[in-house]
C-alpha cells in the first residue's frame, strides 16, 4: 500500500507530473497546494503521510511552509523538490528537518525515498 502525499508546486504542470509518478507507483494524492499557505491549510485538513514540496512559490515559500507544519505536527514528512541545486538550499533543507531534497526530475530517486520513508 502507498503513501498518502500532498503536492506542493506553483506549476500546475508539475503538479500533474508529480502526481502521475506518484500515482503510477501506487501512491494515492490526496491533495495539491499552489502555495505555501494553501499547503499549511491542507496539510492540517487532510494530514497526509508525506509532503513534496517546492521551494520557490509565489506569496509563501515552501521553507517558511514547511517550518509552519513542523511547527504543527513535528512528525510531518517532508521531501523539498526543485530545479534548485544551490548548496544554500539543500542544507536549510537538512536545517529545518526535511526528509530529503531532491531534482524534480529525478523520479526514480524521488520514488526511492518515498519508499524508505
Amino acid at each position: 500500500m502507498g503513501k498518502k502525499i500532498l503536492i506542493v508546486d506553483d506549476s500546475t504542470i508539475m503538479r500533474k507530473m508529480i502526481g502521475a509518478a506518484l500515482k503510477e507507483a501506487d501512491h494515492e494524492v490526496v491533495g495539491e497546494a499552489k502555495d505555501g499557505d494553501n499547503a499549511i491549510k491542507l496539510y492540517k485538513a487532510i494530514k497526509p503521510d508525506l509532503v513534496t514540496m517546492d521551494i520557490t512559490m509565489r506569496g509563501m515559500d515552501g521553507f517558511t511552509a514547511a517550518s509552519k507544519i513542523l511547527a504543527f505536527d513535528s512528525q510531518a514528512k517532508i521531501i523539498f523538490l526543485s530545479n534548485l541545486n544551490q548548496t544554500d538550499y539543500i542544507e536549510k533543507a537538512r536545517e529545518l528537518g526535511a526528509k530529503g531534497y531532491m531534482n524534480k526530475n529525478s523520479t526514480v530517486e524521488i520514488l526511492g525515498l518515498i519508499g524508505q520513508l
